[in-house]
């Protein structure tokens, strides 16, 4: 369940970035941000995986 809360957050931030770039604001220092957050998020998914499913298979 902490999983999916955490992929509704990122998606929120996803959004939110949207519309600050749209406002105008500044998003080259924001993309690169992302990008390590998007990194972070496939480990995370990773790990979660590797602990729910069988090692036999």
């Amino acid at each position: 369940m902490s999983i999916i809360n955490f992929l509704i957050a990122v998606l929120a931030l996803v959004i939110a970035l949207k519309a600050y770039a749209k406002a105008g604001g500044d998003t080259e220092n924001i993309k690169q941000q992302i990008n390590n957050l998007r990194e972070k998020t496939a480990e995370a998914l990773d790990k979660a995986e590797k602990s729910i499913r069988p090692k036999d298979l």
